[in-house]
């Protein structure tokens, strides 16, 4: 017999997350490659409804109360997730569905994911560095905290690595994206950091470079790197291969931190990457340190 049409459906939906997946060139499609398909099945289901969110606020010409529909909707398709006859309607949630019933995603991480994305359509700003603590966490380590579930892990402190790696990564995006989300009214900068350093949003919009900034782009990247070095403190070597694709997108994100500062903070002009080829290296090493040696991933020679 066939599938049918709801077969059909599941294998389209299948597709498209890929499909999102790879196009995106994300750091995630480089941790996933070497995953067992179930498992990378599920964390392409886990990076398309991001993705999708995220895109609904990144939308800046929308109307907001529209925005605000879409995510309740959104919230209505995570809710039919967990319900043993629900049925969402969004094909990406079809497959997250999937990816639920197959390991225990937490429900709450996903709608701290959507509350985080929700926060954006209100173009906030950030007093200090723990106003700013719950964005991160939200937009960050509540994906970690879904895609840790996925990889398996015995020890309880992969999940405050998780956390503490969520937060650097976010920290990095914030850095290599400054310029263009103060552009479209977003200001992830704390503004005590702003007042210190003699930096003013004006001076984000425009793009203007100097030594202030530099000043200021120098002390984000040393919270990045505090963020860091705490997932490496709370890294649980008993669990390191199977966690190898989190090391892998946390090295893919130094390496990317490390191009930044290379580069001065010249972040205006042109958006910062790791090269392709840089990013096979480092997951291949991630991988290759795991498989065959006793040295856990996070402790090897830096890609």
């Amino acid at each position: 017999m066939g599938h049918g049409a709801g077969g059909a459906r599941v294998i389209n939906a299948a597709e498209l997350c890929s499909r999102l997946t790879r196009r995106s060139r994300s750091n995630f499609y480089y941790a996933f490659l070497a995953l067992p398909r179930p498992r990378r099945d599920a964390l392409y289901a886990v990076y398309a409804f991001c993705r999708t969110v995220d895109d609904i606020a990144d939308d800046v010409g929308a109307n907001p109360e529209a925005q605000r529909g879409a995510l309740a909707e959104w919230r209505d398709d995570v809710r039919r997730c967990y319900e043993p006859a629900g049925e969402p309607r969004h094909p990406i949630a079809r497959r997250l569905a999937l990816a639920v019933q197959r390991y225990p995603i937490p429900r709450t991480a996903l709608h701290a994911i959507i509350e985080g994305v929700e926060m954006d359509l209100d173009r906030p700003t950030y007093e200090t560095a723990a106003d700013l603590y719950p964005y991160c966490y939200r937009v960050a380590s509540a994906v970690g905290l879904c895609c840790i579930e996925i990889f398996g892990y015995t020890d309880p402190r992969a999940r405050d690595y998780a956390v503490n790696l969520g937060v650097a990564l976010q920290l990095t995006n914030i850095i290599r994206d400054v310029g263009a989300d103060a552009r479209v009214g977003r200001v992830y900068v704390p503004q005590e950091d702003l007042a210190a350093f003699g930096v003013t949003v004006d001076d984000l919009r425009a793009s203007r470079y100097g030594p202030p900034f530099v000043a200021l782009m120098r002390h984000q990247a040393a919270r990045a790197r505090e963020y860091y070095a705490r997932a490496t403190e709370t890294f649980p070597v008993a669990d390191a291969r199977a966690l190898v694709p989190a090391e892998i997108m946390g090295r893919i994100y130094r390496a990317l931190l490390e191009e930044i500062e290379a580069r001065q903070f010249h972040v205006f002009a042109d958006r910062v990457t790791v090269a392709a080829h840089r990013k096979v290296a480092i997951a291949v090493r991630c991988w290759a340190a795991a498989r065959f040696s006793r040295e856990a991933p996070h402790r090897s020679r830096a890609a």
